[in-house]
């Protein structure tokens, strides 16, 4: 009895601030429903309102949003979609709702504020535009053409033309610049809303850029958190996949959804023409030059730009190897011989990993503190309620669990993250004890609320530990720490005089700002008029203010028209590709996009 009046109470409340809101919104009457919302609130809006990434922050930011897009957005229908529960004090209810051009979802929180319901975190997203709805479900393709029909085409048929059209004699839409995951993802999503897009790779082959990375590269996110859309991987598929099986499935994937990709492509430079309003994007098909005129134009270069090689004095006289990390094969032609990494990362730890195994003298340098969490502690504290068996079994699918996450405004969502990481401290005491002891830098990030707000705010600065660290804290993998100053004729010299010796210098320092790395096509000025991409504003380490309420230039527009940037890991490709894809379609279809909040510049790469 006292379960059932905790549900009814909890539907009551969340029935009437949706209702009152609704009402309030049909009204215009934005007062009403900035008083709907609590002193503290955040309201993060993706596409439905803004067409942007945005979220407000309390009374103010609710009051502009809305006075700047309300009579545009025109919504209606707000309807709850589960039953809305309450633990904490805390009500959440998932609603939907319609505005003037599509359907969207969303998420709130809801607390007592002077004996009243307010909003403290609102989430809304747009899902569809109506009229453009993808081909799905009762709107599936027939996929044949029954009855006799002497012109008959077939889908191969269909298929080949099309290929050997777009962007010979038929214009593409968009081009999307990088065909790793986050290409690929938005690929499917335009290609599921019927705009011509061209993904230009230059690797040969989808999932190349896996396949050609070290060779003990595994996916260090489990696979409930990496599905691609439409099309999740196999029950039977491993929890943390090999790079060459990812590669395979990239492939596969890209033919399944029929995407065109053009392999073996360089995109040399890219102009914008403002009267046309295309792009002149050069590129290099496998030693054709070929000019594609595309309305929109996507970087897609995951979270990284080019590899950080750090210009170290005396290169020519070293007799031994240098790669970075990005460039380095596998530990096979290093056994019994001496290597330097230089860096205390994810790929740093892999690569001294795979090193030892085969039996190499490796020294790890560490150049400042790093991040570390245990998989299985991460598993089971960080994701296992959202990303896992236990999470489907309680009926959070990937979707579900995209929607919850979303709904934690970056504002707050350290305070969210920092009790797991206060009891993965707790749980893994010995284990980071071991590790300092043997010198190890170690931090929680710097406001303790561990890996992915460090993955957030500067997309570094950490390690999901899957044995290597054992290997440090236990001294088979040497560390040393310090800057280094130079090499040596034998390996290289750190910042206090300490000389190592090595056969090979692996520079595993990571990768600069996309935007560094679109430079090269679109030119500096461009680049600059974009500014920095990735990051918060958190004013924490590498991630300079002002604070921007969601990630710089990703996902949304920027300064430079029909100019965007995609990508992240799998998680955030699979479920932004959807806010980017939405835009696009509705830039196509002439549908207006009036941008509230566009994202300024304060920060060049």
């Amino acid at each position: 009895m006292t379960e059932t009046l905790e549900k009814s109470a909890a539907r009551d409340t969340a029935q009437t601030w949706l209702t009152a809101f609704g009402d309030a919104l049909a009204a215009r009457d934005v007062d009403r429903a900035v008083g709907l919302f609590a002193a503290e609130s955040y309201w993060r809006d993706l596409v439905a309102f803004t067409w942007n990434l945005r979220t407000v922050e309390h009374h103010d930011g609710v009051r502009d949003l809305l006075t700047s897009t309300l009579e545009s957005t025109d919504p209606s229908n707000w309807t709850i979609t589960a039953e809305p529960t309450e633990a904490g004090g805390v009500t959440d209810v998932w609603f939907s709702f319609e505005t003037a051009v599509g359907r969207g979802s969303g998420h709130a929180r809801l607390v007592s504020e002077d004996g009243a319901p307010r909003a403290w975190t609102f989430l809304t997203t747009l899902d569809e535009l109506k009229g453009h709805e993808e081909p799905r479900g009762d709107n599936r393709p027939f996929g044949t053409e029954h009855g006799a029909n002497p012109n008959r085409v077939t889908w191969k048929e269909q298929r080949e033309q099309e290929l050997a059209e777009l962007g010979r004699t038929r214009d593409p839409e968009v081009v999307i610049v990088g065909g790793g995951q986050g290409g690929i993802a938005l690929g499917a999503r335009l290609r599921q809303l019927g705009v011509d897009t061209i993904i230009v790779e230059r690797n040969e082959r989808p999932g190349d850029s896996w396949r050609k990375r070290y060779k003990s590269l595994a996916l260090h996110d489990p696979v409930w958190y990496d599905h691609l859309p439409y099309l999740k991987f196999p029950d039977n598929w491993p929890v943390f996949a090999p790079k060459d099986k990812i590669g395979d499935w990239l492939e596969f994937y890209t033919r399944i959804m029929e995407l065109t990709y053009w392999g073996s492509t360089t995109a040399r430079s890219a102009t914008f023409d403002e009267a046309s309003g295309r792009w002149a994007v050069v590129v290099d098909r496998a030693g054709e030059e070929i000019t594609l005129r595309p309305r929109q134009l996507v970087f897609a270069l995951g979270v990284s730009g080019k590899p950080n090689i750090p210009d170290v004095p005396g290169r020519e006289r070293f007799s031994g190897d240098v790669q970075h990390s990005s460039q380095h094969p596998g530990p096979d032609a290093y056994r019994g011989r001496k290597v330097v990494v230089i860096g205390s990362n994810n790929s740093a730890f892999d690569i001294c990993g795979a090193l030892w195994e085969v039996g190499a003298d490796v020294t790890m340098v560490q150049r400042s503190s790093t991040h570390i969490i245990k998989s299985d502690t991460l598993m089971e504290l960080g994701l296992g309620d959202l990303y896992s068996e236990r999470a489907v079994a309680n009926g959070i699918d990937t979707h579900t669990a995209d929607m919850i996450f979303a709904s934690l405004p970056y504002r707050i969502m350290h305070t969210f993250q920092k009790p797991t990481y206060d009891k993965a401290r707790e749980v893994d005491a010995d284990f980071y004890r071991r590790l300092t002891e043997a010198g190890f830098d170690l931090d929680f990030g710097d406001d303790d609320s561990g890996l992915f707000m460090k993955y957030l705010r500067r997309g570094s600065g950490y390690y999901i530990d899957v044995g290597a660290a054992e290997l440090v804290a236990d001294g088979r993998v040497k560390l040393a720490k310090g800057q280094v100053t130079e090499f040596t004729e034998k390996g290289v010299r750190l910042s206090d005089g300490t000389e190592l010796d090595a056969d090979l210098v692996v520079f595993a320092t990571g990768y600069g700002s996309m935007n560094g790395l679109a430079a090269d096509i679109v030119g500096q000025e461009v680049a600059d008029a974009v500014g920095k991409v990735w990051g918060l504003g958190s004013d924490t380490t590498k991630d300079p203010g002002p604070w921007e309420g969601e990630q710089r230039n990703m996902w949304k527009p920027t300064q430079q028209p029909n100019l965007w940037f995609h990508g992240g890991n799998l998680h955030q490709s699979r479920f932004y590709s959807l806010y980017l894809a939405l835009q696009l379609k509705a830039r196509q279809e002439g549908i207006p996009t009036p941008v509230y909040g566009l994202q300024e510049r304060h920060h060049l790469s």
